[in-house]
């Protein structure tokens, strides 16, 4: 695991939005594995500002809310149109995302993971962390191998998400289809964005601390390939922070990237 910490919010978007763009241009054809939240919203943004053709790439989403329609608001669907698909031209096509709608979630689970492996699986999975420590929507005490399912979410993280549903967290939908941790770990290349001093605290759990069910984003420590991107905020309750500057200042493939 590599930790990149940079001066703000938004050089750390900013490298996160280089990196995504750097890996599209070597491989125009790759399989992107998206998130959404207000966090990865300037991502985004940063991408359809570019130039590179997303015409050939295939992207899965990490989740969807059970229940709601790809037309709802709310639904992660509609913040992908929104925010990044018809911005782009990507095909329509080959943008997927977990089928909360579905009358049945396991087959819906099911025909996601199967979408996956049919397109070689992906190369490069974007990820941001819930404040209990979820990864896509895999809640503590989730298994660690877990395979794409339906889950039960908890008041925290409905409160997290209440700001998509008028502010009320009483009206985000209960259960979401989500990747499991093991889908994700099965990502080539994992990258983690983190920024604002209230994710500082499980940030520095999940990369510093124990590998445990509690905290599913500490999964991410068995990865041979993953990069947590912070801001100061986000970094501040770090231990090992002199190490980390000095790998980013020093180590060949970060050059482009130190400014």
């Amino acid at each position: 695991m590599e930790v990149i910490v940079r001066p703000d919010r938004e050089q750390a978007v900013s490298l996160v939005a280089e990196i995504i763009l750097d890996r599209l241009r070597a491989k125009p054809e790759i399989v992107l594995g998206l998130a959404t939240g207000r966090t990865m919203t300037r991502v985004y943004d940063l991408l359809a500002q570019s130039a590179v053709s997303f015409a050939c790439v295939t992207t899965f989403n990490l989740d969807e809310y059970v229940g709601l329609s790809a037309e709802h608001p709310g639904s992660f669907a509609r913040y992908m149109r929104d925010h990044l698909f018809e911005k782009v031209d990507i095909d329509p096509a080959r943008a997927h995302l977990p089928d909360g709608a579905a009358a049945d979630l396991r087959k819906a689970a099911h025909d996601f993971e199967e979408l996956i492996k049919k397109a070689g699986g992906i190369d490069l999975q974007l990820l941001g962390i819930g404040e209990n420590g979820h990864i896509g929507f895999n809640e503590p005490a989730s298994a660690l191998m877990s395979r794409t399912r339906d889950k039960t979410l908890t008041p925290t993280t409905r409160a997290q998400n209440a700001a998509f549903f008028c502010g009320d967290p009483n009206m985000v939908p209960p259960r979401a289809l989500t990747m499991g941790i093991g889908t994700i770990l099965d990502a080539k290349e994992l990258i983690l964005l983190a920024t604002g001093e209230g994710k500082a605290g499980i940030v520095a759990r999940a990369v510093e601390g124990p590998i445990t069910a509690s905290v599913s984003a500490s999964a991410l420590q068995l990865h041979p390939n993953c990069k947590v991107v912070l801001d100061e905020d986000a970094a501040g309750s770090l231990k090992f922070r002199d190490y980390y500057d000095f790998v980013f200042e020093n180590e060949p493939e970060w050059a482009k990237y130190r400014r």
